[in-house]
């Protein structure tokens, strides 16, 4: 069996994993690992202006801004109907860190993906997490995709970077606790609006999003307890269409397309956390450690803020048990700061408030 050696060992390419490889790469040995040969289609495309800043910080900006219509394009705002059937428009001119970007998120993680190759950082994808022990070092075992061989890595610290699945943590025995059921159902199709600003319209059983990426490219997203309805009733196009009938805003935006939908299924959208986010030589950062309801248009942006955040506790206290207690303090604190502002603003929305979606949210706010 082949093994390597690496200062710290990132599992998960994602946009987590990779600001961190990127972010550590001019001081140690990283090492990044994904399971994916190359990302996939994904929802989540509203990237936070602030992440502005950490774009540039990392001397990525420039070279991101050079893609523009290609990774991402300009959001002017959004149109908002929620709370009231009145349409309430929240744009970005006046935000002192820019738009937000819509992002073609596949290709945005490609573009990460190749910026931590040239950083130097060693890459395998399309590499499997095993199993990981623990002596003075961890030594992770993995497997090769394409071949099914077998390989290990001794890292003198591992970055949990996997996403919801948090594969590492779980794979030390630590659970996720568990907010709510909201999933959400997705399509996308190309644009025929003037009009690309964002929307997100509440509903009787959940509530719709929509925005236009590069490519002249429509995602529309319904959101909804798994329990509520039948995951059968989401399992087609025609049957999230038939939902879509008791939204007037995203039956106007579908405008009778039928024929170039692309149907990508159901996804988590739910709030979780790791019981645990650190530990003896690990950190969980991004999804992994915290993962945040699509309303808050924060989950991208706090994936990238807990890299840059895990940077700065292992430059001031190297690899000691000190990253441990302070990156914990950290992350409960935007846990706590999330869930309060999260229910807030669920609690906005009162049309359908007898319905079960909505009587879950004002209980939660209570």
């Amino acid at each position: 069996m082949s093994k390597f050696k690496t200062d710290i060992l990132i599992i998960g390419g994602g946009i987590a994993g990779c600001i961190a490889a990127i972010a550590l790469a001019d001081i140690y040995r990283v090492t990044l690992v994904d399971r994916l040969a190359e990302p996939k289609e994904k929802i989540g495309e509203s990237l936070a202006p602030a992440a502005n800043r950490i774009l540039k910080e990392l001397d990525l900006l420039n070279d991101l801004e050079k893609k523009n219509n290609q990774v991402f394009q300009q959001n002017l705002g959004m149109q908002s109907y929620w709370g009231s059937s009145q349409v309430q428009i929240v744009d970005h001119l006046r935000n002192p860190d820019g738009f937000v970007k819509s992002l073609d998120r596949k290709a945005f993680e490609i573009f990460l993906r190749t910026a931590a190759e040239k950083r130097g950082v060693t890459c395998f994808w399309e590499t499997d997490f095993l199993s990981s022990t623990y002596e003075t070092t961890w030594k992770v075992q993995l497997q090769s995709g394409n071949a099914k061989e077998t390989f290990q890595i001794e890292a003198d610290f591992v970055i949990d970077a996997s996403g919801r699945q948090s594969r590492f943590a779980r794979n030390l025995g630590i659970k996720r606790e568990v907010e709510d059921k909201l999933i959400a159902c997705w399509i996308s199709l190309p644009n025929t609006a003037v009009n690309t600003m964002s929307t997100i319209s509440a509903s009787k059983n959940g509530w719709w999003y929509s925005a236009v990426t590069p490519n002249n490219k429509r995602v529309i997203a319904y959101h909804t307890d798994a329990d509520i309805i039948e995951k059968s009733e989401l399992k087609t196009t025609a049957s999230l269409l038939e939902f879509a009938k008791e939204n007037n805003e995203i039956s106007a935006l579908l405008n009778g397309e039928t024929t170039t939908i692309e149907f990508h299924g159901i996804v988590a959208a739910n709030s979780t956390k790791l019981s645990q986010v650190a530990g003896e030589k690990w950190v969980a950062i991004g999804d992994a450690a915290i993962s945040f309801d699509p309303l808050s248009s924060q989950g991208m942006f706090n994936a990238m803020a807990s890299a840059m955040q895990l940077r700065a506790l292992i430059q001031q206290f190297g690899f000691t048990d000190t990253i441990q207690s302070r990156y914990t303090t950290q992350i409960t604190h935007i846990w706590q700061h999330y869930l309060k502002h999260k229910s807030i603003f669920y609690q906005v929305e009162q049309r359908w408030k007898t319905t079960e979606f909505w009587k879950r949210r004002n209980r939660d706010f209570i």
